[in-house]
C-alpha cells in the first residue's frame, strides 16, 4: 500500500494570497505540467486538464452492515474495503484538526497544490533523480482517487491537476470531507469513521452520545497512521508503520508522530499550551483482528448472512448483480433475526458450550446440533443455529450461492417429527384424533408391499403402548406408533401427506434415487403433490426422506399460527442512506384448516411429554429418530419440533461423519425426548422469557370432538383421489420392537442438493430403517 501522508514540513500557517500571487501560483503550476510533460515524453497535456475524475465521478466501495431485527445491533460487516463513509457536517472536530495537523498545516489557506513540491518532481522527472517532495491534503486525496481508477499516469502530475481543479471547485469542507471518508488507515480500514470503529471501537458521529465519540487524543493516533497505513512487505519489522499494537518499534513510530500532532495542534490554535499539557496518549487502541473488516462471517450468524446474501439476489434490485453491489454498496440490512432469540439458540444448541443442556455437553465431537426458530404469522426467521461458524458446513438449511449453486448440510430424515404433517392431514380430512385404529406391534401392508414376504417385512412399531392393539390415533401419536401412522398414509394416499407439509411449509423433500448415492432435492412448490407423489413411497409419512431443520420450523410455524402460513425469510429491510431499496413482503396462506382442527392438533401434541415447557406456556411438539444402516439399537438422526402460540422451532441432533450417536460413556441410547428434546425445552423457555410475551395471550383451545360417540374403529378408507402409493424404494427392513423413550429415524448419505452441496465426509449409502 503506498503511503499517504508525506507532508511533515507543511507546519506553517499561511495567510490568503492576494490576486497577483495567485496568479503566480497559476504560472507555477503551468511550469511545473510543462516539465513533467516534457520529462514523461507526453504532448497531449489537454487530456489530463480534461478527463481527471472528480469526487462525484469515483464511486467508493463502501461497507454494508447487517444488522440483528433491532436495526441497531451489527451482526456482521460487508465488504473488500472496511469503509462507512459519514457526511462532514456530521463528524465531530477531533479528526478534522487532527488530519490538518498532521499533514497539511496550510490546508485551509493554500490553493491545494504545493507548487515547490511539483516543481521539485518535475526536475526530478526531467533529471532522472528521486521523487521529493510534500503533498497537500488535497493532493493525497486526489493520489488516492486516481489509485481508485487505477490511473497509471504520473502521479504526481495527476495530483496537482486533480488538487488545482477539486480547489476551484469545491470547497475545504467538502474536499475535507472526501479525504476523511476515502484514505486508508491500517487494518483494511478505509475512512475515519471505519478506522474509529476498528481501532477503538467508536464513532466520529457527533451525534453519538459523548463517551462513544472519537477524542481528540484517539484522533491523533489514527491520524498518526496515515503516514504509512501498513507495515512495509519487505521490513515489516524495521518499517512497521505507525500502529502501535504492530511491534515495540511501530508504537515509538506513533508516540513520535502523535507528539508532532499535538505540537501542531497548538500551533494552529486547536489546542492551548495547557490542554496540550494535560493531553495523555491513549493505549486503548485494540488488539489486530485479521478478520475487522469483514467481521461477525466466522461466527454461527455467519450462516445467516450467507441466506440474507441468497436471499436477497432473487429480489428485484439485486437480481442478476454480482455480491459486490450488495457488499460494497453502503447498505444497510435489518434482518429478522431476533438477538435475544438467537442468544438463546445458540447457548442451547452449540453443545460444545457450557450452556448447553447438560444431556448434550460434552458429547463426542462428531455430535452436532441445528435450531431453528420462526414466528407464527410472519415466517420471519427470529433464531438460526445451523454450526458454530458462518464459514462451515450449514446444518439448519441450504442457499444458493452467487453462483446459483446451493450449499448447506441441512437435509435430514425427520422420522416421527414428520408425523406431525400426517396428523394435519387427517384433522384437515374429518378424521377425528379420538379414531380408533388397528394397532399390533406388527402388521402387513400389501398394498405399500410391507408383506412377510418382501425384502422389508412388514411395518414393525418401534414403541408399545398400553392402547394396543386398538388406539386412537391421539394415543397412538404420543406412543409414536409406526402401525398406525402407516395406514393413515395409505388411507389418506402420500399425496395429501406430502401436499400438508408443502403447503405447511416443507418446500423441498430428498428422494433416495436408485442408483445414486446421494439423496437427491425434489423442490415441492412448483409441482402438484399427485405429480410429487409418484417420487416417494407410503414411507414418507414416517418420516423416512429428509427435510430441512429451516423447512421444518416454518411447518411447524404454520399450525402455531393456527394454519396460516407464511414465507421462512431472513431480511426485513434493506436501505441506503435515506432510501428504501427493498423491504420483506408479509403474506400469508391459509392451509383450511378449521379451528377444530386446528385444536386437535394442538391438544394432541400437547400430551407428548417432550413438548411439556416449565414456564406456564402452552406448548406442542413431537419427536423423532432415524436409526443408523441396519442397526435396530443405534440412532443417527434424532429430532424435537414443536411451537407455542409465539414462537415455534425445530431442532436436529446428529453427526457430522453419519456414524451412530455414541454418548461419551459408550452409550447408543440416545433419542429424540433425550438428544433435542432437552435443547428443544432449554430453548424454547430461555427465548420466550427473552421476549417477555404474555402466555395467557397464547393459549390453546380444547378441541369439542364434535364426532366424540365412543372412540370407533376406523372405517374402511374412501376412495384415494391422489395417486396411488407405490412399492418401497429404497425398500425398509423388518426390526423388532422393543420399548424406547421416544420415536426414532433413520440415517441417510450426507446430504446433496442439486447440484451440488458444501463438501462434507463421504458417507456409505442410507439404508431404510424404522422410525420412532
Amino acid at each position: 500500500m503506498l503511503q499517504t501522508g508525506d507532508n511533515d514540513d507543511a507546519d506553517g500557517a499561511a495567510t490568503p494570497t492576494p490576486g497577483r500571487k495567485r496568479r503566480r501560483h497559476r504560472l507555477l503550476i503551468f511550469l511545473a505540467v510543462l516539465a513533467l510533460l516534457a520529462g514523461s515524453g507526453l504532448v497531449a497535456g489537454g487530456y489530463y486538464f480534461d478527463s481527471v475524475p472528480t469526487p462525484t465521478d469515483l464511486k467508493l466501495p463502501e461497507s454494508t452492515t447487517v444488522y440483528y431485527a433491532d436495526g441497531r445491533t451489527p451482526m456482521a460487516k460487508l465488504g473488500e474495503e472496511n469503509r462507512t463513509i459519514v457526511p462532514y457536517d456530521q463528524m465531530n472536530d477531533s479528526a478534522k484538526q487532527a488530519i490538518v495537523a498532521a499533514e497539511d498545516r496550510t490546508f485551509w489557506t493554500n490553493k491545494g497544490v504545493d507548487f515547490k513540491g511539483v516543481l521539485r518532481a518535475a526536475w526530478a522527472n526531467v533529471t532522472g533523480g528521486q521523487r521529493q517532495g510534500a503533498s497537500t491534503l488535497t493532493q493525497q486525496y486526489a493520489r488516492v482517487a486516481a489509485d481508485l481508477r487505477g490511473v497509471t499516469y504520473s502521479r504526481k502530475l495527476r495530483e496537482a491537476v486533480i488538487a488545482w481543479k477539486l480547489d476551484d471547485k469545491y470547497s475545504k469542507e467538502e474536499i475535507l470531507g472526501f479525504y476523511l471518508n476515502t484514505v486508508p488507515f491500517g487494518r483494511g480500514a478505509y475512512g475515519i469513521e471505519a478506522a474509529a470503529q476498528t481501532f477503538f471501537g467508536k464513532t466520529v458521529r457527533r451525534d453519538a452520545p459523548p463517551q462513544q465519540q472519537l477524542t481528540q487524543a484517539e484522533a491523533m493516533v489514527l491520524c498518526a497512521m496515515v503516514k504509512q497505513p501498513e507495515a512495509d512487505p519487505a521490513d515489516p519489522e524495521g518499517s512497521p508503520g505507525y500502529d502501535p499494537r504492530r511491534n515495540a518499534t511501530a508504537k515509538e513510530n506513533s508516540i513520535d508522530r502523535w507528539n508532532y500532532i499535538r505540537d501542531g495542534m497548538v500551533k494552529l490554535g486547536y489546542l492551548t499550551s495547557e490542554q496540550a499539557a494535560n493531553l495523555a496518549y491513549p493505549d486503548t487502541v485494540r488488539p489486530i483482528d485479521p478478520n475487522a473488516g469483514r467481521s461477525g462471517l466466522d461466527r454461527p450468524t455467519g450462516l445467516v448472512v450467507n441466506h440474507v446474501l441468497s436471499e436477497l439476489r432473487k429480489t428485484e434490485p439485486f437480481r442478476g448483480q454480482p455480491d459486490e453491489v450488495i457488499r460494497d454498496g453502503g447498505y444497510k440490512i435489518v434482518t429478522t433475526i431476533d438477538k435475544r432469540v438467537q442468544d438463546a439458540a445458540e447457548a442451547a444448541a452449540d453443545i460444545r458450550r457450557d450452556t448447553a443442556p447438560e444431556a448434550v455437553r460434552g458429547q463426542p465431537k462428531n455430535w452436532q446440533a441445528a435450531l431453528v426458530a420462526v414466528e407464527p404469522g410472519t415466517g420471519r426467521v427470529l433464531g438460526y443455529y445451523g454450526g458454530d461458524k458462518g464459514s462451515g458446513a450449514d446444518y439448519a438449511g441450504w442457499y444458493s450461492d452467487e453462483n446459483g449453486q446451493a450449499r448447506g448440510f441441512g437435509q435430514h430424515p425427520p422420522g416421527s417429527s414428520f408425523k406431525v404433517y400426517d396428523l394435519a392431514a387427517a384433522v384437515e380430512n374429518k378424521i377425528s384424533v379420538k379414531q380408533r385404529f388397528d394397532s399390533p406391534d406388527t402388521k402387513e401392508f400389501p398394498e405399500s408391499g410391507r408383506t412377510k414376504g418382501s425384502p422389508a417385512g412388514p411395518i414393525r412399531n418401534a414403541e408399545h403402548a398400553p392402547c394396543q392393539p386398538n388406539c386412537a390415533l391421539w394415543e397412538a401419536t404420543v406412543a409414536s406408533l409406526n402401525v398406525t401412522y402407516f395406514e393413515l398414509t395409505e388411507k389418506l394416499g402420500t399425496a395429501k401427506v406430502i401436499d400438508m407439509a408443502k403447503r405447511a411449509g416443507v418446500d423441498s423433500m430428498w428422494e433416495t434415487v436408485k442408483g445414486n448415492p446421494q439423496p437427491q432435492r425434489v423442490d415441492l412448490r412448483d409441482k402438484p403433490a399427485d405429480e410429487v407423489a409418484g417420487r416417494f413411497s407410503t414411507e414418507v409419512g414416517i418420516g423416512q426422506y429428509g427435510i430441512s431443520v429451516q423447512d421444518h420450523a416454518n411447518g411447524m410455524a404454520t399450525f402455531a399460527a393456527g394454519g396460516k402460513r407464511a414465507e421462512a425469510h431472513f431480511v426485513r429491510s434493506v436501505t441506503k442512506g435515506d432510501e428504501k431499496v427493498w423491504g420483506e413482503q408479509l403474506k400469508q396462506t391459509d392451509l383450511g384448516l378449521d379451528q377444530e382442527a386446528i385444536n386437535q392438533l394442538d391438544w394432541t401434541l400437547r400430551r407428548v411429554r417432550a413438548a411439556k415447557l416449565d414456564n406456564d406456556w402452552d406448548s406442542a411438539g413431537k419427536t423423532g429418530t432415524w436409526q443408523a444402516g441396519q442397526s435396530t439399537t443405534q440412532n443417527v438422526h434424532t429430532w424435537m419440533v414443536g411451537w407455542t402460540g409465539a414462537l415455534a422451532s425445530a431442532v436436529w441432533l446428529g453427526t457430522t461423519d453419519g456414524k451412530p450417536l455414541r454418548t461419551k460413556d459408550g452409550s447408543y441410547e440416545v433419542y429424540g425426548s433425550t438428544g433435542p428434546g432437552p435443547i428443544w425445552r432449554q430453548f424454547m423457555e430461555k427465548a420466550t422469557a427473552a421476549l417477555k410475551l404474555d402466555p395467557d395471550k397464547y393459549r390453546f383451545q380444547d378441541p369439542a370432538f364434535p364426532d366424540d360417540a365412543p372412540e370407533t374403529t376406523a372405517p374402511a378408507p374412501p376412495p384415494a383421489t391422489s395417486s396411488p402409493t407405490r412399492s418401497v424404494s429404497p425398500t425398509p427392513s423388518p426390526t423388532p420392537s422393543r420399548p424406547s423413550p421416544s420415536p426414532s429415524d433413520r440415517p441417510t448419505s450426507p446430504p446433496t442438493i442439486s447440484p451440488s452441496l458444501t463438501p462434507l465426509p463421504t458417507l456409505s449409502p442410507s439404508k431404510t430403517r424404522r422410525p420412532r
